[in-house]
């Protein structure tokens, strides 16, 4: 189970279900959403299994990441890749024969680009590893539109937007906090090589970018007045959290009293506030 990583897959799991409301303008089949989290739990699971298995070396390294199962053995190398190969395969073929292929293709593409993009070529190379990277943890949103219909449309693709750029706002407060973490390990995430101000003024940059496409929906025919209220309230929190940490940043505050980990927490909040207007507005217009 701790290979899996659940709290994450938790996350994945929010962007997923409500999309197949959206997809539906209704409820969806219940066994169709039943399969397609099983489906998208053993994905992300195998992937992050294989994650632990290429990071293994630097986890042992890291506070955070000290207790994982292959560093204090409980799990060895070998059971962990075994594991991790396992739940690609069954997950793959579950959504094919069970949801749809095309939710097959897409669920074995961001588990492939988590494990080969992210892990092994972005992570120890380039700052810019979590902008990229973070597209993995987009495609939920894909995989849940294509298991409703089998297709693509802009509303799923503005949604992939939304989670792009929320990613990088969302991740680095918690590598401001951990940055002597991935120092340590040579992990090159944008807090360690650059200010507090620098990323301060990214985070608020990525984060108007999100707030404005997550309001796209409505334009677009897909959401109503429901949907927008949200968007705007939720938003308009995470624009005051932002713009709260950078003038932090600037005034050169430092330690407990930057906050970093207020917009961490408000992040994920911000996703489960906004994944469940996008499941309700349906029921509304």
């Amino acid at each position: 189970m701790a290979l899996t990583k659940p709290r994450i897959i938790e996350l994945l799991l929010i962007t997923t279900v409500p999309v197949m409301f959206l997809a539906q303008q209704g409820v969806p089949d219940l066994g169709l959403v039943l399969l397609t989290c099983l489906g998208g739990y053993l994905s992300a699971g195998g992937a992050n299994a294989l994650n632990m298995y290429i990071d293994r070396d630097i986890d042992a390294l890291m506070d955070r990441t000290a207790q994982r199962p292959l560093v204090t053995g409980m799990v060895s190398p070998r059971e962990c890749l075994a594991f991790g190969i396992t739940l690609a395969v069954v997950s793959t073929l579950l959504f094919g024969f069970t949801v749809n292929w095309l939710s097959a293709w897409l669920s074995l593409g961001a588990l492939l680009f988590y494990v080969v993009v992210y892990t092994m070529i972005l992570k120890r190379r380039t700052s810019q590893n979590i902008v990229w990277g973070g597209i993995a943890g987009c495609l939920p949103v894909l995989i849940g539109w294509s298991a409703v219909t089998n297709s693509m449309s802009w509303a799923p693709v503005v949604l992939f937007l939304v989670m792009f750029f929320w990613t990088p706002p969302h991740y680095w407060p918690l590598s401001m906090k951990v940055r002597e973490d991935y120092a340590r390990v040579g992990v090159p995430m944008l807090p360690v090589i650059a200010s507090n101000k620098v990323v301060a003024r990214q985070i608020v940059i990525y984060s108007w970018v999100m707030v404005l496409v997550s309001l796209l929906l409505t334009p677009l025919g897909y959401t109503g007045w429901f949907y927008t209220v949200v968007a705007l309230a939720a938003g308009g929190f995470w624009l005051w959290e932002a713009h709260g940490l950078q003038n932090r940043a600037k005034a050169e505050v430092t330690g407990g009293k930057l906050k970093e980990m207020r917009l961490f927490h408000w992040s994920i909040t911000y996703v489960s506030i906004l994944f469940v207007a996008v499941a309700v507005d349906p029921f509304l217009r």
